[in-house]
């Protein structure tokens, strides 16, 4: 059994944490919302701040939503680095800017502790049924170490790289779901306005080329009008920021990107900030003026 601090325990962190307890795992938690009766009653402890988090934890794994919240949780008052002592192992699930998460591990690893940035795709389906995708970055012996950890909340696990690797993994990563989002929604309202049952369209189009894992779970979910999250258009438009950012200290152009983050800007303009991102689907409905039929 081993000692693991788990600060963020939203739509993620909440079963992500739990698997780690079903695991047999000590957990000491924390999340600015507090933490679930679940988790306590699990054998979860609570605890008042990250910082108390880090002193009572071998492992501590970050789970926020932003850079500015992991900075906050990492080197603000009371927060993780005030509590680490030498040969702890920070984790940080989050997805961020690559950039900030190379900054960070140096600082924790100037306190004598080693620094993984490992975000996860998957969502919140993923998370509860410990099947994420972890892609990590960061020291080969430290992945090593926390290689188990990671294999009670996931299945697809692969050191990447370096610190801030895993991050612009995840950033390519949204790139393509957002942009996968965009082709299914639109195919499904070309079907739909041509006068055909989109879900038998859906049930086709699965058996062939076109197949994937966004058709079967997003391509439902745009048919049957079930957009609460999920993952939140406002976490995947920060996600395409990072992108689109990125980009541009690059030299390069990002074209359909820029355009998948115009739709997500629609949504959250017609009040959808909070809506799942397969809820894309409303905006390119707007444009056509029809809904995609049930």
């Amino acid at each position: 059994m081993s000692n693991i601090g788990f600060i963020g325990l939203g739509i993620m962190g909440k079963p992500m944490a739990l698997n780690l307890i079903k695991g047999n795992h000590k957990l000491f938690l924390n999340s600015r919302s507090g933490v679930p009766q679940e988790l306590t009653a699990a054998g979860g402890t609570a605890c008042a701040s990250a910082k108390e988090v880090a002193q009572k934890s071998d492992l501590i794994i970050t789970m926020v939503p932003d850079t500015p919240d992991v900075d906050k949780v990492l080197f603000g008052a009371n927060g993780v680095a005030e509590g680490l002592s030498k040969g702890k192992i920070v984790v940080d699930m989050s997805s961020i800017s690559p950039i900030e998460t190379k900054k960070y591990a140096k600082r924790i690893n100037e306190l004598g502790c080693e620094y993984l940035d490992a975000p996860v795709s998957g969502g919140e389906v993923g998370a509860k049924n410990a099947a994420l995708t972890i892609m990590v970055g960061g020291p080969q012996a430290a992945f090593d170490k926390v290689k188990p950890i990671f294999e009670l909340m996931g299945k697809n696990i692969t050191l990447v790289g370096g610190n801030g690797d895993g991050q612009t993994c995840k950033v390519a990563n949204q790139i393509i779901v957002a942009l996968n989002i965009e082709a299914v929604g639109e195919a499904l309202l070309f079907a739909s306005k041509a006068g055909a049952d989109p879900a038998k369209v859906r049930q086709a189009l699965m058996g062939g080329f076109a197949a994937s894992r966004i058709l079967e779970v997003h391509g439902e979910r745009m048919i049957k009008r079930t957009f609460d999250p999920g993952f939140r258009i406002e976490l995947h438009q920060k996600d395409l920021s990072l992108a689109l950012a990125g980009a541009r200290a690059l030299g390069i152009s990002l074209p359909n990107t820029a355009t998948a983050q115009e739709l997500f800007n629609s949504c959250t303009a017609n009040g959808g900030a909070k809506w799942d991102h397969s809820a894309m689907v409303k905006a390119l409905e707007k444009m056509a003026n029809h809904e995609v039929a049930k």
